[in-house]
């Protein structure tokens, strides 16, 4: 039985973000008999993590952990506290050549003294580095530092680094070249499923209306508030814009105060164009949402392959993409491209308005022809099994000697 201990997801049941998801999918989606997952869980996670120390979901154990509240540290107890309980599973069950997955990199500093553990056991350490942490703005510059060395040490220990964006497996061999790290890509899944809903549906219809939305005749925006996803962008060249159609933006901005800020700086109030509709928890009704939007605005240049962007390739029309490597690496020549100089996107968005039926059919079918060649969770799914029954290198024979002991 090879024994895989996934860390640094806040849990599963799912509730939200990437890794979760991911985690999710990993394991509901198991072919392999074996395999056996162990997943960390965050106690403050779901009920089942709040009221048991250890149980069972899609197949995996899940091992809850007691994390104090400590502001941004939280983050980095809550993963040294979940590797400590891994490494001591494994020694207790014996397990043999056990593989230790870890998602995002936040203890690069204390992985030293780990990984001569995890070695110990004869296992295999693996990490996920995500995208660039150190870049977002919502950290302070302290913050920003931290996590910059914290990459450095995750790359520096890892036997081999899975990055899920080509841009950030090059970017890992060109900043740690030094270190001579093991990379492999495996990218992200989506769901490639149409909504179960359609136009005459109550949950549908209410929502429409109360919004005062009309299908096809909104631009979608859906992502996390903050400012390096490029909303300020977004909502100024929006305005700038000849559209007739809205902006509806599907994001949580309770208590934000780069929410204040934003109003204060665009006066997108004054547009009756921009709507903030909240957010979208019903996952068929938000699908239903991308399948009708004209067209979906991403703005994200920090992450790898985001998540949000898989699922509007996989069900909106059309994508007018932020232009950075981690966008076009994933969506080719199946998008319309901005950059954030002045009149860029706006002049993008006329353009859009101005697509023929023929141009619009011919978009959706090479942007759904790029999800199914490459980002379906089964295909995903496959290839991280095979990673991981080939004790965690490379079943392609790229990496077999290049495990670091």
């Amino acid at each position: 039985m090879q024994h895989i201990y996934i860390i640094g997801s806040k849990g599963i049941p799912a509730r939200y973000g990437g890794y979760e998801t991911f985690v999710e999918k990993l394991t509901a989606g198991q072919k392999s008999l074996d395999i056996k997952y162990h997943v960390a869980s965050r106690r403050d996670n779901t009920e089942l993590s709040q009221e048991n120390d250890v149980f069972e979901y899609n197949g995996a154990e899940i091992f809850s952990i007691d994390v104090p509240n400590i502001g941004p540290a939280q983050a980095i107890a809550y993963d040294i506290k979940a590797l400590q309980w891994a490494i001591k599973n494994a020694k207790d069950i014996e397990a043999e050549a056990p593989i230790f997955y870890i998602l995002a990199a936040r203890i690069g500093p204390f992985m030293g003294k780990y990984v001569k553990q995890i070695h110990a056991l004869g296992g295999t350490y693996l990490i996920n580095p995500d995208g660039h942490e150190w870049k977002r703005a919502k950290w302070p510059l302290p913050v920003r530092k931290y996590w910059k060395v914290s990459e450095k040490g995750m790359i520096k220990h890892a036997d081999l680094v899975v990055c899920d964006n080509r841009k950030i497996e090059e970017y890992i061999q060109d900043e740690y070249g030094a270190f001579k790290p093991a990379t492999t890509f495996i990218a992200y899944g989506t769901d490639t499923t149409p909504s179960s809903l359609n136009k005459n549906d109550a949950t549908v219809e209410n929502w429409f209306h109360e919004k005062n939305i009309q299908e096809n005749n909104y631009y979608l925006i859906v992502g996390r508030f903050v400012p390096e996803n490029n909303y300020e962008t977004m909502i100024r060249e929006f305005m700038k814009s000849d559209s007739q159609k809205d902006l509806v933006i599907v994001t949580n901005v309770e208590k934000n105060k780069f929410y204040q800020k934003l109003l204060q700086t665009t006066s997108f109030n004054q547009d009756k164009r921009i709507k903030f509709v909240g957010t979208v928890y019903d996952q068929p009704l938000l699908r239903y949402i991308r399948e009708n939007a004209f067209a979906y605005i991403h703005g994200h240049e920090v992450g790898g392959t985001n998540p949000s962007l898989l699922e509007s390739l996989s069900s909106t029309q059309l994508n007018l993409l932020v232009d950075v490597g981690f966008n076009r690496d994933v969506a080719h020549d199946a998008a319309i491209y901005w950059t954030k100089e002045n009149g860029q996107l706006s002049n993008g968005i006329n353009m859009a308005d101005q697509y023929s039926v023929k141009q619009l059919t011919e978009n959706e079918e090479k942007a759904k022809k790029i999800i199914f060649n490459e980002y379906t969770w089964e295909k995903i799914i496959n290839l991280y099994e095979r990673q991981f029954l080939n004790n965690g290198i490379s079943p392609f024979g790229e990496f077999e000697s290049a495990t670091k002991n």
